[in-house]
C-alpha cells in the first residue's frame, strides 16, 4: 500500500496526495514503527503545501504517533528544520490527539520550540494545535498563551484562543 501512495506522492498532484493520505490512513491497524521514516520521507520530499501536510499528518501520522508515542521525540526534533512543511507537521501530527487530551507536555514543548517561527504557516499550526489542545485543558493553555504571549506571533495567538470565551479571549488579546 505505501508503495501505490509512494506514487500518489510523486505525482505533485493535490488530489492524489490526498488519496495517498487517506490510503496511509486506512493501514493504520498494520503500522509498524519503521513506518516513520516513510512518513518523515514523504513529508520532506512531497509536502509541499498547507493541504498536503494537514491532510497527511492530522490523520495517518497523528494516528501513527497515537499508537507508538516514543516518536514524539523525533517531531520535536522536527521543529528545527529548514523545511517549513516538516516544522508545521511537527504541530498538526498532534492536533487530533491533542483534540482528545493527549501529550499535553509535548504540545508546550512543540509551542515552545515553534513559538516565534517567523513563518505563518507553522504560527497557525502550533495555533491550531493549542487551539485543539485546549478543548480538553482550557486553562493549562490559557496559562501558557498568558505567559507567552508577549513573544508570541498575533497569528498563533489568534488562532490558539479561537474557541475561548469571549472574557479569556480579550484577555489574551490585551497588550
Amino acid at each position: 500500500m505505501f508503495a501505490l501512495c509512494e506514487e500518489l506522492f510523486r505525482s505533485d498532484y493535490c488530489e492524489e496526495a490526498f488519496i495517498a493520505s487517506d490510503w496511509a490512513y486506512q493501514v493504520r491497524n498494520n503500522y509498524s514503527e519503521y513506518d516513520f521514516f516513510t512518513f518523515e520521507r514523504w513529508i520532506e520530499n512531497y509536502v509541499n503545501n498547507w493541504a498536503k501536510c494537514d491532510t497527511l499528518c492530522n490523520h495517518a501520522v497523528g494516528s501513527f504517533i497515537e499508537k507508538f508515542p516514543a516518536y514524539i521525540a523525533n517531531l520535536k526534533i522536527w521543529t528545527a528544520s529548514d523545511n517549513r512543511w516538516v516544522r508545521r507537521a511537527s504541530a498538526v501530527t498532534l492536533i487530533l490527539p491533542a483534540r482528545k487530551g493527549n501529550f499535553l507536555n509535548d504540545v508546550f514543548e512543540i509551542s515552545d520550540s515553534l513559538l516565534t517561527d517567523k513563518d505563518d504557516l507553522v504560527q497557525k499550526g502550533y495555533g491550531w494545535m493549542l487551539k485543539e489542545a485546549s478543548k480538553s485543558h482550557q486553562q493549562e493553555i490559557f496559562e501558557y498563551i498568558m505567559k507567552n504571549k508577549k513573544n508570541m506571533p498575533r497569528t498563533a495567538l489568534r488562532y490558539a484562543i479561537e474557541k475561548f470565551p469571549k472574557d479569556l479571549r480579550d484577555k489574551a488579546m490585551e497588550k
